[in-house]
């Protein structure tokens, strides 16, 4: 019926029947019988509740000010260039979409995709859309919220008349039901939602026209209907579905004019928390094994809460424990430079663009959760307060903040075991050693979002990020690099024969899966164990069964053992991506041994989707008849004397001895039984043995 313009939802309705939508009980009695009434009763009206930053403007703004004198500057400058039409988006730098803006170009490619109807568009497809995120985080509109940020500091209309120009121009260009902007739920959910930040922060300005401002209900009205016809149910049942009920929710809350508010409110709500038990693990961890993802869901549930217990909407204890167990994953991975690993897919996207922070730092998350759940430990790894923390929460979020006293969690190492994430540190300092293990399923679903990552690992070496997850780069921008960002090539891990551990079959889907098996997981004060495998290698004419073992030594290095249980002859290669940080190479120092050699290589790392820099690769490469087992120190350069590593003789395994100026330490491995023991000028004074868990000292 909307293909054939026959829907009554496939065109924007008449004023009248705009009017006739409302619910009289909810505009103080009488129906607005005019835009003008309407923008009235939206400016004056004081519930529904948002966010309470924007309880007290003033306030606010002074909060702002004091705590982060320097933003203001750095929002205008923002600002200002989006009023010049340049727009920093994912990881591209000041693009232009053509003046006045093309709503359905792709400036990277060039390609404008054609203005039919959105079920008709085939959006994955290069040639039709580039790469369609580009577009579609443009016409998100969450850059809305910097132009109010920068119109609350400095009065400035100009940032007002953006907004509204911006809206006017997208809502001509955009045609009920027409367009690439149509043809995903999710976008209509985030770009609903950026709308209504827009309206609370222009609420008071001239330049908010009670023609545009009428014609705008219409359309959001519209976007509630396409919301809740068009759910991701079974496209993708994750954090589009989230996110689509999220806007439903948002749209139902805010605006309660509309007599079928109350229904998008409770559906977006039930589909909330019906999704939680799919979504998040018993320890915490996001269904779809991406950190990025994991974010975006956290993010979700913090504005669902705080929206609902603005607005005294009773919630299960299951939407707060649930957000609980996810706040506490993101603070167990975060790496003690206050970053955090990018496994799995990371889209660059944002729920709303309320700070400027990098998009690997999700501080600001744990930030507003620390107040949400009065948590210390929270407050400690995120260090400061955050922008977002303040147009959250307001002044008294921030202050509660500061009254809040921070602590160290109550752990350093941590096992996620439901989602396969094995967390190794020796500390909470920020030249603390860290390393993240990943042995777990390699997504849900059909795995869109999931990385050829089994058995992978990121480190960090006295508190410098060294080792790492090279990101995605893209999804559909570029089919050579979205099957290399994803494959075990581009990852802390082992390939066989050349291959990965999992083959993908087009940007969002694979052809084979790995699947891993924990074996053992062992934390104890001085060490650190864990052993896992994966089958991803029984597809080879030759099959291969693929183990991996680390030894933490806390407060000194690693030791990876990879073992591989063939009958037949294959090459192994491991390979370990550093960070593209200048330093990074120069904090660890890597010793491979087994049958093979050493080569340094040129890779890439993006620390945000669309960039891509380069980075170094060391790749140890071995071939064996009949398997074989490659063992790796991984020693973090923190004196003056480097530690030296040789093999030694061993009786029925393989041993090693680590010197560094008076200490001497010896490590034996003999059938995955491993025991190191440390000498000080000659003298035993401790010993570890994975056959017990405890250490023994001397």
């Amino acid at each position: 019926m909307e293909r054939h313009g026959w829907s009554a939802l496939a065109k924007l309705p008449t004023d009248e029947v705009l009017l006739g939508m409302l619910d009289p009980n909810s505009c103080g009695g009488t129906i607005p019988d005019c835009g003008d009434e309407l923008l009235g009763l939206f400016r004056s009206r004081t519930t529904p509740k948002f966010f309470d930053s924007f309880n007290d403007r003033e306030t606010t703004i002074r909060g702002m000010r004091d705590r982060w004198p320097q933003s203001e500057s750095q929002l205008v400058e923002r600002a200002d260039a989006i009023v010049d039409g340049k727009f920093d988006l994912l990881g591209f730098r000041s693009i232009s979409f053509g003046d006045p803006i093309d709503w359905h170009l792709e400036p990277i490619s060039g390609k404008r995709v054609p203005v039919v109807h959105w079920s008709r568009l085939d959006f994955l497809d290069v040639d039709v859309a580039g790469d369609k995120k580009i577009i579609w985080e443009l016409n998100r509109h969450q850059y809305f919220s910097t132009l109010g940020q920068a119109y609350w500091l400095t009065g400035d209309e100009r940032y007002a008349t953006t907004f509204t120009e911006h809206l006017e121009s997208w809502m001509d260009a955009n045609p009920p039901k027409l367009g690439i902007n149509w043809a995903s739920s999710l976008e209509v959910a985030f770009r609903s939602i950026s709308w209504l930040w827009g309206f609370y922060f222009f609420k008071s300005s001239s330049s908010l026209t009670a023609e545009t401002f009428e014609r705008a209900w219409k359309f959001l009205y519209l976007n509630a209907r396409h919301l809740e016809s068009y759910l991701s149910t079974y496209f993708s049942p994750n954090t589009h579905l989230t996110g689509e009920a999220l806007g439903l929710f948002f749209l139902g809350t805010l605006l309660p004019e509309f007599k079928e508010a109350k229904r998008w409110r409770e559906l977006g709500s039930r589909i909330l928390i019906e999704q939680l038990p799919a979504h998040v693990k018993g320890d915490g961890v996001y269904f779809e094994q991406s950190s990025y993802y994991h974010r975006y869901t956290a993010d979700f549930y913090l504005h669902f809460l705080l929206l609902s217990r603005a607005n005294n909407f009773a919630l299960p204890s299951q939407v707060e424990e649930s957000l609980v167990k996810l706040l506490d994953h993101l603070m167990y991975i975060t790496r003690p430079d206050g970053t955090t690993p990018l496994f799995g897919d990371d889209d660059g996207g944002r729920l709303t663009m309320l700070d400027d922070r990098a998009t690997d730092d999700f501080r600001g998350t744990l930030a507003v959760g620390s107040v949400v759940f009065n948590r210390g430990d929270y407050k400690f790894v995120a260090e400061n307060a955050a922008e977002t923390l303040l147009w959250l929460m307001g002044v008294n979020g921030l202050g509660r903040f500061d009254c809040l006293a921070a602590a160290q969690p109550a752990q350093t190492s941590k096992a996620f075991v439901d989602g396969g994430y094995f967390v190794m540190r020796d500390g909470w300092t920020d030249n603390a050693n860290y390393l993240l293990f990943d042995c777990g399923p390699h997504g849900s679903l059909n795995c869109g979002h999931a990385h050829a990552d089994a058995l992978s690992f990121d480190l960090a070496s006295n508190g410098r990020t060294t080792l790492t997850d090279p990101g995605t780069y893209t999804y559909t921008g570029s089919k050579e690099f979205r099957d290399w960002f994803r494959s075990s090539h581009a990852h802390n891990t082992v390939t066989v024969d050349d291959e990965s551990s999992s083959v993908p079959n087009g940007p969002f889907s694979w052809r084979t899966k790995a699947r891993c098996s924990l074996l053992r997981w062992i934390s104890e004060e001085r060490f650190d164990f864990v052993s896992g495998e994966h089958d991803g290698f029984l597809r080879l004419p030759s099959p291969v069964i693929l183990r991996r073992e680390v030894l933490f030594l806390k407060r000194d290095y690693w030791i990876i053992r990879d073992v591989l249980d063939s009958s037949n002859q294959h090459r192994l290669d491991v390979r370990f991506h550093y960070d593209c940080q200048p330093d990074a190479q120069s904090t660890l120092a890597i010793h491979c041994f087994g049958a093979g050699e050493s080569v340094e290589e040129e890779a890439f790392v993006s620390h945000c989707y669309g960039q891509k820099q380069p980075a170094k690769v060391i790749r140890f490469s071995a071939t064996f008849e009949a398997g074989g087992d490659v063992v790796t120190f991984l020693l973090p350069r923190m004196t003056a004397t480097p530690w030296g590593v040789t093999e030694i003789d061993g009786e029925g395994g393989r041993s090693f001895e680590v010197s560094g100026g008076k200490t001497r330490d010896l490590v034996m491995i003999q059938d995955g039984a491993w025991v190191w023991k440390r000498f000080v000028d000659n003298q035993l004074q401790e010993i570890v043995s994975t056959a017990c868990k405890t250490d023994v000292r001397h």
